[in-house]
C-alpha cells in the first residue's frame, strides 16, 4: 500500500533522496509498505531519534506518543512528523 511521507525541519535530513526508487520532493516522499506498517515502524525505517520525533500527525490528526507502536497506517495516509520547535 502506498503512503505519503513527510518530514520537516532538520528530520528532513533523514530521508534519503530515493526511497524504494521512488525520488524525494524536498521533504516529502511517497512510497510502499507492507499492510499492517505502524508508525513506529516507518519511525525505526528512517532512523529518526526518538527525541527529535515530536509532533505525529497522520492526515492532519494527531497521534499520541502511546498510540505510534499500535497505530496501523492505510493505503494513501500521509504521515507527518515534526521536531520540537522553540522560538523566542
Amino acid at each position: 500500500m502506498r503512503i505519503t511521507f513527510k518530514l520537516f525541519a532538520m528530520l528532513a535530513d533523514h530521508l534519503p533522496a530515493q526511497v524504494d526508487g521512488n525520488v524525494r520532493e524536498g521533504n516529502i516522499v511517497s512510497f510502499e509498505v507492507p499492510e499492517g506498517t505502524t508508525v513506529q515502524q516507518v519511525i525505526e525505517r528512517f532512523s529518526l531519534p526518538a527525541k527529535l520525533v515530536h509532533l505525529v500527525l497522520i492526515d492532519g490528526r494527531y497521534v499520541e506518543p502511546s498510540e505510534r507502536a499500535s497505530r496501523v497506517l492505510v493505503e494513501g495516509e500521509t504521515l507527518a512528523i515534526w521536531p520540537p520547535i522553540a522560538g523566542g
